[in-house]
């Protein structure tokens, strides 16, 4: 069966059953209450725009309800125990490929989206600290401006953090992080025997998460598209990767728990 028909069933027996779905959310909580809860989460928010199409609205529609959902998630994550979290908000093909209209309607929205968090209680509460990373050169002045507020205004927090990986690509990052190693060699600061993974991970726009826990302990993508699409590509040789049919804006708790008990299901040996 095609996964446009699964997933308008899916949506239909949602409502039809809502009452239902009370009792298995319950259910769902029981399973996964005591077991580990992953210290990381990254997001790849897939979908915006195809959900958009099916419904015969806009696609900057598309991704003002996923920013919307975007904020849903954060408050279920910081309910569970999550951490950090990371969010794939653009990625470099994104900001190369996509037209101007849309590129200037996301960059305005991630623009909101850190004028909303410096102004949120939460963030101070939970003392969240904000990085944002990337092929920064890409965005325009006034997002980098905030960009740089929302950091500095976050930087002694250290309980939780967000980040967001914006202008981002995997490959860029790996690329980029070689180039500066190779200078650091031939300027004598690195010696090449010293190199290693702890050291050329310094290099990375994640250079933050100095320590190897904070490396994605899952990573999940919504949609039903079975890729990473150049995402972390280096941090997340051990993180275990889950898959989920929805649409970012049609994305519910009951899914993020589901890949929370798929996590939990896992054995993570770490190559050992």
């Amino acid at each position: 069966m095609p996964k446009k028909i699964v997933r308008k069933l899916s949506k239909y027996f949602y409502v039809a059953l809502k009452p239902v779905y009370k009792v298995y959310e319950r259910w769902l909580w029981l399973q996964i209450a005591d077991g580990p809860i992953p210290r990381h989460v990254a997001v790849i928010p897939d979908g915006n725009r195809r959900w958009a199409k099916e419904l015969g609205k806009p696609i900057t529609y598309g991704h003002d309800v996923g920013y919307a959902k975007l904020k849903e998630l954060l408050t279920w994550l910081w309910e569970l125990g999550v951490k950090v979290v990371t969010i794939y908000a653009m990625s470099y093909e994104n900001c190369i490929y996509r037209s101007e209209d849309e590129r200037k309607h996301l960059f305005n929205l991630i623009n909101h989206a850190l004028e909303d968090l410096m102004k949120s209680d939460t963030i101070h509460e939970k003392r969240v600290r904000i990085r944002v990373f990337g092929r920064l050169d890409m965005v325009p002045a006034d997002l980098i401006k905030s960009v740089r507020d929302v950091e500095d205004l976050t930087k002694d927090y250290g309980d939780r953090c967000i980040n967001v990986a914006l202008c981002y690509g995997g490959r860029q990052e790996i690329v980029d992080a070689v180039q500066k190693l190779i200078n650091d060699v031939v300027s004598g600061t690195v010696r090449a025997e010293e190199v290693n993974e702890n050291l050329f991970s310094k290099y990375l726009y994640t250079s933050h998460l100095d320590n190897p826990l904070d490396e994605p302990d899952l990573v999940m993508r919504t949609s039903g598209e079975l890729r990473l699409s150049n995402f972390l590509l280096w941090q997340i040789a051990y993180s275990e990767l889950y898959f989920c049919d929805v649409f970012w804006p049609e994305f519910r708790k009951i899914d993020l728990w589901r890949a929370v008990r798929s996590y939990q299901k896992r054995e993570r040996r770490f190559g050992k």
